[in-house]
């Protein structure tokens, strides 16, 4: 088999009235494999498929899986128990390949009116304040039930502008028994799974006073916290803290 820039040079050989002979001479090739492609068009030769000792057995692996969530061993000793004198390594390739991957589920949380809000902080942009410009970042509160929204934008993050926007929040919303918290600084000191959760001791003291629980959404959870997305659904990661501490 010829590649097809040796094909288009024997075509333009052929155009320059050379012989095959001719043409074999120059090119190094076989004057057979000239005389073969003088009048032909250039057509890759197809692949050959590939045997392999599962093809057999692909059928009945699909069956297995379908009844069952079994292992790639679990299906190999069955191939084995079938007569497969094949080894494990191509069965595990292609129980991974038919095998749809695994997605966690979430379950649909439903609140009642006043159980639940989530806060988060954002960023905006910046703004001119004076010859300078100052990053513009916003406060959002979202009420789990009602959908109801409170924002407020401010040039900084710090604990008293993130206390300040929560008084303001409460003042326009009311405050719920729950407000569920992303992993911010203000908020979590620190969150590793399967420990207790370590909240910030200001914020502590500030939802002991206002009488509200803080949860905290588990780390990298996406569908635990949606406040920036102005998003109303949050789950329950489980790992809680009343205000009492």
């Amino acid at each position: 088999m010829i590649d097809y820039a040796t094909w288009c040079a024997i075509r333009e050989g052929v155009a320059s009235h050379l012989t095959a002979p001719q043409l074999a001479d120059s090119l190094d090739l076989d004057v057979k494999t000239v005389r073969h492609w003088m009048d032909r068009p250039y057509a890759p030769r197809a692949p050959v498929p590939r045997t392999s000792k599962l093809d057999p057995y692909k059928g009945r692996i699909v069956g297995w899986l379908d009844a069952h969530p079994l292992t790639a061993q679990q299906v190999f000793q069955r191939l084995r128990d079938a007569g497969y004198e094949g080894g494990i390594s191509i069965v595990k390739d292609y129980v991974h390949k038919i095998r749809p991957p695994r997605r966690e589920a979430f379950l649909t949380l439903a609140f009642a009116p006043g159980e639940a809000a989530q806060v988060d902080w954002g960023e905006y942009g910046t703004i001119c304040v004076g010859n300078t410009r100052r990053r513009l970042s916003f406060f959002v509160m979202v009420l789990a039930w009602s959908r109801k929204m409170y924002v407020e934008f401010t040039l900084s993050q710090t604990m008293e502008q993130f206390l300040a926007a929560h008084i303001n929040a409460f003042a326009a919303l009311g405050v719920s028994r729950k407000v569920m918290v992303d992993n911010l600084r203000s908020a979590v000191l620190r969150h590793v799974r399967g420990e207790p959760v370590q909240f910030n001791p200001r914020y502590l003291d500030f939802a002991r006073h206002y009488g509200f629980e803080i949860v905290a959404c588990a780390p990298r959870k996406g569908n635990e916290k949606d406040c920036a997305a102005y998003c109303t659904s949050c789950g329950m990661c489980g790992e809680t803290s009343l205000a009492g501490g």
